[in-house]
């Protein structure tokens, strides 16, 4: 959602109902977008904590399985 300037400072409280929601609101100046007004406690952005992702990824049984002749063709072309 953009606002302008005007609408930001008469609405704020509104617009923090709509951030608290889990909106983001851009305030513009004549209509050129100048900052976000997001809340401080929703996404960071950043790097995920480590293991934030514990059970969504699985390596199969042969994943470390040597690779055979796959590659060797494309350094050592034969005559």
């Amino acid at each position: 959602m953009q606002v302008n300037v005007h609408e930001a400072k008469t609405q704020l409280s509104r617009l923090l109902v709509q951030v608290e929601a889990g909106q983001e609101v851009v305030i513009a100046r004549a209509g050129v977008p100048i900052a976000r007004l997001v809340s401080c406690h929703g996404r960071s952005g950043g790097l995920a904590p480590p293991g934030a992702m514990a059970g969504a990824i699985s390596l199969s049984d042969d994943f470390d399985a040597p690779l055979g002749a796959l590659f060797v063709s494309d350094l050592f072309p034969e005559d």
